[in-house]
């Protein structure tokens, strides 16, 4: 049985990727920072790594026994690439060891790509990373091109379902009388997908025996934000109008995350599916917008 080594294995993506790779009959490490998110993963059959990115000796001896290493974890925050970097190069360093190849996948983002305007574009196209996400090809470049690691990269699109990332702030926003707030005037694009997709396409991309590639996971069905927030307020039920605020005004209170939010893409996902075998099964998000509400509902809840 080979066993898969993931950051972030309590957040959003890196939860649903540790159970992918356990349904899928792997050995599971995964690494949380809480004792008690610890015991939750154990429920689940996911063997618990204690530890911290910014304390890579918690972790680095078990990333080391791991035939697959996966960095899914990432906290926006001001020592956000410093700390990516030093996970990234922990994480190298464990898969040069042992006398055959390891894999690593590292999880960038389609913000890469920057704005695409109309065109819907590829893996091959040229990056114009926002700034928020500046340093991340670079990483992606040190991950692709290591020697003696099956290095990959993975660019998910904006992440839905579930618990619902930056849908379920929309989510909130529209049913709680938190701030229902869009960047932009709504008639930029977001290609998304499906957290259930996005982890299956982890365990494709693991069990591709390819390295030095790039997938940009996408449910290939781009949407106007105007378009999903007016989605959201039908499924609610309270038909709430959003507050578009002008990017520059976003800018002063959310900094270069206010420019990733306004960006026009659209990406395709043709290469994951010639490759890997990638076929996103879940309806997109407008298309099934009242099923994702009551599963934010339920996530609440508990």
């Amino acid at each position: 049985m080979q066993t898969v080594f993931i950051t972030g294995a309590t957040g959003y993506i890196g939860f649903s990727v540790a159970q992918a790779f356990r349904r899928a009959g792997y050995a599971v490490l995964g690494l949380t920072r809480s004792p008690h998110k610890a015991r939750f993963l154990a429920q689940r059959e996911i063997q618990p790594v204690v530890g911290a990115m910014q304390e890579p000796d918690t972790y680095r001896h078990l990333a080391a026994q791991a035939d697959i290493l996966i960095h899914a974890a990432v906290d926006y925050q001001a020592d956000t690439a410093e700390l990516d970097r030093l996970t990234v190069e922990t994480l190298l360093a464990a898969a040069r060891q042992g006398t055959t190849p390891r894999t690593l996948i590292y999880t960038s983002g389609v913000w890469v790509h920057g704005d695409t305007g109309g065109d819907a574009v590829d893996e091959s196209s040229p990056l114009a990373p926002a700034a928020a996400v500046a340093w991340r090809p670079a990483v992606e470049d040190q991950v692709l091109t290591e020697t003696g690691v099956r290095g990959l990269v993975l660019r998910p699109g904006v992440v839905y379902g579930g618990a619902g990332g930056l849908t379920g702030l929309w989510f909130d926003g529209a049913t709680n009388g938190h701030p229902f707030d869009v960047v932009g005037d709504g008639r930029n694009h977001w290609s998304m997908v499906h957290v259930g997709d996005l982890a299956q396409g982890y365990v494709l991309a693991a069990q591709s025996g390819l390295a030095g590639e790039v997938f940009n996971l996408v449910d290939g069905v781009p949407r106007q934000v105007s378009e999903m927030v007016t989605a959201i307020g039908r499924a609610t039920g309270t038909h709430k109008r959003p507050h578009y605020r002008p990017l520059a005004e976003a800018v002063t209170e959310m900094g270069p995350l206010a420019e990733a939010l306004a960006l026009d893409q659209k990406l395709r996902p043709d290469k994951a599916t010639r490759f890997l075998g990638w076929h996103p099964q879940h309806p997109d998000f407008v298309a099934d917008v009242h099923t994702y509400y009551r599963a934010w509902q339920a996530q609440r809840q508990q």
